[in-house]
């Protein structure tokens, strides 16, 4: 399968997570609106969802994935998932005693993720029994992202893209069939997560059983470890925590701090990244999971000319998609908000707060999304060594930047500092790979993005002519607000695809020939035109 109908596929799938994640927040919003119960449920929920992305998604994905995608060329289909058998055995055992330990000693747990809350004790008992509730989401989801290894591996991207639909689902259905029984909605709602990190294991269950990929549990843990393919696992492992995660560990720094500055504030930066997540969700992650494998294999047969060509157009799709992207976020904040959240419990001022704060993260969105099409270069050749040099810095630069930009700015500062320390990270990874000879910027590419970036400097031009001109249409009906906001986001994306056009830089045919394509070497074509 071709990087472009790769990246087409689990964005598609991730697009429609993502719209479900919309209505789950909406939901949330409604019920929870933005106080002590929303400020609570969300340090609840992004407790799992942190090491879910260090230990799961990240490092141990980012290590597993190229070891698997060799294997599956050099030996066969028999010896790597014997291989993963033994990886996954090992990476249950050690989680279950990480979440058994976590349950335990929650309370303190939850004192360090949010010290603000320790002087409100109502507040942090509800953050703990929230959090013991949803940790074993962890162990869940930990496995669920180790079979969407797989299935990534053997080039089916559907079904894991699919998956996250099914937490979203089962959150929207948790309105009904859990909050209406428990003490608060917040309870209810966390109970839901939970349950769907088990449909999730199902779900992709039955497709690898589909691919014959059927793991059987290794009980000799001990044992396991002495394999010298597990030990190299390992090694890859430690440093990628760092480096891999290092998002998460912002938005963890982030919840910190952001607690200190006052209630409502964790809710405003959740609901601003969520809204940011949708780019960076779709693009970003769908060029990082589908560029890993094709990687991993190139490198391994020695096809290094075609490895950088492959690069090439992971940042050429990256910047394509996500500098428009985010000068429409930046445009159309307030009314975007207005529309999704401001109902129920949430108010006109949380709308207000929650932009400023879109804004700013709007900021570094695509650095962000170009990081994530850099970083598997590093991983396809087994280094997670020096992602975690790059992350020191990137977490130096986060941490030090919010503490100098909360107290002027409250919490839209800690969106700025992670903006900030998103430039800093990309800086890292282009010098990082041109001085490794792993891969270079070319004029042609640089040409490329900077005319993506005028087009969208252009959309964004005409949207806030629009939005300007249309300033007194939030006071409308919630259907005449959508449909108003619908046509103005289609107008100024078909501005930017005429504009990116007129400049030679996108053949929109030769995009509808490469998703007709049902397999085939098109690793080479481009979307981009050749000026």
């Amino acid at each position: 399968m071709s990087l472009f109908k790769s990246i087409a596929t689990f964005g598609g799938f991730t697009f429609i997570s993502r719209i479900t994640g919309f209505v789950r927040d909406i939901i949330l919003a409604n019920f929870l609106g933005a106080g002590v119960l929303s400020d609570a449920f969300f340090v609840s929920f992004k407790l799992p969802n942190l090491f879910r992305s260090l230990f799961a998604e990240g490092a141990f994905t980012s290590a597993f994935v190229p070891i698997f995608s060799q294997k599956l060329v050099s030996q066969g289909k028999k010896s790597s998932l014997f291989f993963a058998s033994k990886a996954m055995s090992v990476l249950v055992f050690f989680l279950v005693i990480f979440v058994v330990l976590f349950e335990i000693f929650m309370p303190y747990v939850v004192n360090v993720l949010a010290p603000g809350f320790v002087n409100d004790a109502g507040k942090i008992e509800l953050a703990t029994t929230l959090c013991k509730i949803t940790f074993p989401f962890l162990l869940l989801v930990s496995i669920v992202s180790f079979q969407a290894g797989i299935l990534n591996s053997f080039e089916k991207f559907a079904a894991p893209a699919s998956a996250p639909i099914i937490l979203n689902l089962t959150m929207i259905a948790s309105s009904v069939v859990f909050v209406p029984f428990t003490p608060t909605p917040a309870h209810g709602f966390a109970v839901g997560i939970t349950v769907a990190g088990v449909l999730e294991i199902l779900w992709l269950q039955f497709f690898l059983h589909k691919q014959n990929a059927n793991l059987k549990p290794c009980f000799k843990v001990f044992k396991i470890l002495k394999d010298k393919e597990i030990k190299m696992l390992f090694k890859r492992i430690a440093p990628g925590v760092v480096g891999s995660g290092i998002y998460q560990i912002n938005m963890v720094v982030d919840t910190i701090l952001v607690s200190l500055v006052g209630t409502g504030a964790i809710s405003w930066l959740y609901y601003a990244n969520r809204l940011q997540q949708l780019p960076l969700g779709v693009v970003g992650a769908a060029i990082s999971v589908a560029l890993l494998p094709i990687l991993s294999k190139q490198l391994k047969t020695g096809d290094v000319i075609q490895s950088k060509q492959t690069q090439d157009k992971a940042v050429e799709y990256a910047a394509l998609l996500s500098f428009p992207a985010a000068v429409l976020m930046i445009v159309l904040a307030k009314p975007m908000i207005n529309i999704l959240f401001e109902h129920g419990a949430f108010s006109q001022a949380d709308t207000t707060k929650t932009a400023l704060a879109l804004m700013a993260y709007s900021l570094g969105l695509p650095c962000y999304v170009i990081v994530k099409a850099l970083m598997p270069n590093f991983f396809a050749r087994g280094d997670t060594i020096t992602p975690v040099k790059f992350s020191a810095v990137v977490f130096t630069a986060h941490l030090v930047f919010s503490l100098i930009l909360m107290r002027p700015f409250g919490h839209v500062g800690i969106a700025i500092a992670t903006t900030i320390s998103a430039f800093v990270s990309l800086g890292q990874y282009v010098y990082g790979l041109k001085t490794r000879q792993f891969w270079s910027i070319s004029f042609d590419l640089l040409k490329k993005i900077g005319k993506i970036i005028l087009s969208s400097i252009i959309m964004g031009a005409v949207l806030f002519v629009l939005n300007w001109s249309l300033d007194n249409w939030l006071a409308k009906h919630i259907i005449i607000k959508l449909f108003i906001l619908g046509a103005m986001s289609v107008f100024g994306l078909a501005t930017f695809l005429f504009s990116v056009t007129m400049m030679k830089v996108l053949d929109i045919s030769y995009v509808l020939k490469l998703l007709k394509r049902k397999r085939g070497n098109d690793d080479n074509a481009t979307i981009m035109d050749k000026n």
